[in-house]
């Protein structure tokens, strides 16, 4: 996770670097749980508790942003609206040039920026707005167990090379998909992922929603009639992957046929996103 003081910051064409003020605090970007307190939390939780002015950055949906980075967006955007925080979306084409950590979205929270859905879980929950707070123990760490089964399982779902690349001019619409397509091969490749079969790939779609819809149940969310972090993360990947124009059809068809899991995503949809209609 990275959170960042940001009095100012600007992105260099040939690297991601960043100036943030006189302090940052850097936690690995490789790992996306929330860690600990470190002196930028606590020095941000003398000051407001949420800003009116909060900025959620993203690449454009229609033209450019990619199938995990769009799942990952709604997701952030879903626990926002969950924990009623206001924001505004801020798109730009070179958002993941300008995240502190590569990983979309990030928000402009104040002087900080947080990049990554369990970072930025993390950071709401530091000023006091935690869905899942009511939860025994035991249930907290079956939550986690979820959210990384998600992450492990759904984020893993790799996109096509013309989506990415469509707004950039002539040749970087080819360069730059070429270059994240070496980048989505190589994590792939670190994780088995590149050495499964599209059959092994179907399994493990259809296991992750067989456990989800066990754990939905006939509830309206995860835990009860409460959302938590859980049903944004979820909502996310499986609206993403029911409404994105896929070459494979495979994921959605066997999303489909948990029926519990669409009336879910419909549920969330109309409480949190009646403006998806209208985009």
């Amino acid at each position: 996770m990275d959170i960042y003081r940001c009095d100012q910051y600007y992105a260099h064409s040939e690297r991601k670097s960043f100036r943030y003020g006189d302090f940052y605090v850097n936690i690995s970007a490789t790992s996306q749980m929330f860690t600990g307190v470190k002196a930028a939390t606590k020095r941000f939780e003398a000051t407001e508790r949420w800003p009116d002015d909060v900025q959620l950055v993203q690449t454009f949906e229609a033209e450019q942003i990619i199938l995990p980075d769009y799942a990952n967006c709604l997701s952030v955007r879903a626990f926002l609206k969950m924990c009623k925080l206001p924001f505004s979306r801020d798109p730009r084409t070179n958002a993941e040039e300008m995240s502190p950590s590569g990983y979309l979205p990030f928000i402009k929270a104040g002087s900080f920026l947080v990049a990554g859905f369990d970072p930025i879980v993390g950071f709401v929950k530091r000023r006091g707005f935690d869905l899942s707070s009511s939860l025994s123990p035991t249930q907290q760490s079956e939550l986690q167990a979820y959210i990384a089964m998600v992450h492990n399982i759904l984020d893993n779902v790799e996109t096509t090379r013309p989506r990415y690349g469509s707004i950039h001019p002539w040749p970087l619409n080819w360069i730059i998909p070429l270059i994240k397509q070496r980048e989505i091969k190589s994590k792939l490749d670190s994780i088995g992922w590149c050495k499964k079969t599209e059959e092994e790939v179907d399994e493990e779609v259809r296991s992750c929603c067989q456990a989800l819809s066990e754990r939905l149940g006939d509830q309206d969310y995860f835990f009860g009639d409460q959302p938590t972090e859980l049903d944004a993360l979820v909502f996310g990947h499986l609206f993403a992957l029911l409404t994105t124009e896929l070459p494979d059809v495979s994921t959605p068809t066997i999303i489909r046929k948990f029926p519990n899991l669409l009336d879910f995503v419909k549920l969330v949809e109309e409480k949190y996103f009646r403006e998806i209609d209208e985009e």
